[in-house]
């Protein structure tokens, strides 16, 4: 790994501000020097090992963790990136887990906020997509590259717009998006694909005459959640 990549990999993990007792940046800063082999002449011994010691243990542990994943994937076909406090995946990921055949990837439970237009292109065997409990709104279309995904998960995310990207992918079979902020769904178009069997849109703001729309239709399954009269919508209040 070079020294971009091993920098890339840093500014990817979050630590709670509250596990810092200094700047995020210097602790970068002193793992990037035990990467290169320099420390500046004005810095104290003590500081030096201080910060990198500090580093090591919250940021470095968290490159540990990620590269040892991406090695394992070699073997069951499973990259699991679930809950490695990432803000988004490191583009040496890709690199490493560029000759195996990953048809099953989870990296729930993570902060993403956006996915990479990398991910179609290197996954392109995925069958098995777990995005779940991150913070995005919104997917690459790039996806459309992964045409053998047949189910994915994008429960508990930042969606207000439902993602009519996976209804381009035609291998997808199953789409959770439960508890999320989506208001509107294209019941036509969830209809008139080929092979989807289930969406599931629980917890979501569906507003009332797409809550309806969707309730009829009998080509798939549609799990809702049962919708009663909202504040906004009671006119006696």
């Amino acid at each position: 790994m070079n020294s971009s990549s091993y920098q890339d990999f840093l500014s990817c993990i979050y630590i709670a501000a509250k596990e810092l007792n200094s700047q995020r940046e210097d602790i970068i800063e002193g793992l990037m020097m035990v990467y290169s082999g320099e420390t500046p002449a004005n810095m104290p011994r003590l500081e030096m090992i201080t910060r990198t010691a500090q580093g090591v243990k919250l940021l470095g542990a968290g490159v540990v963790k990620v590269v040892h994943r991406c090695k394992d994937a070699q073997d069951p076909q499973l990259l699991d990136l679930s809950l490695c406090s990432l803000l988004k995946v490191p583009d040496a990921v890709f690199y490493l887990v560029r000759a195996s055949k990953v048809l099953t990837c989870n990296i729930s439970g993570n902060l993403l906020t956006k996915i990479s237009p990398k991910f179609g292109t290197c996954f392109k065997h995925l069958t098995t997509l777990n995005l779940s409990t991150n913070r995005l709104s919104t997917l690459p279309s790039e996806l459309v590259y992964c045409t053998k995904l047949q189910s994915i998960d994008i429960s508990i995310n930042s969606f207000v717009v439902f993602p009519t990207i996976l209804l381009v992918i035609e291998s997808v079979t199953e789409i959770r998006a439960k508890n999320n902020f989506i208001a509107d769904v294209d019941d036509q178009a969830l209809e008139q694909h080929a092979n989807l069997e289930l969406v599931n849109l629980e917890e979501n703001p569906l507003d009332s005459m797409t809550h309806a729309r969707l309730s009829r239709v009998e080509r798939l399954t549609i799990v809702l959640t049962d919708r009663g009269v909202q504040e906004w919508e009671d006119l006696s209040i």
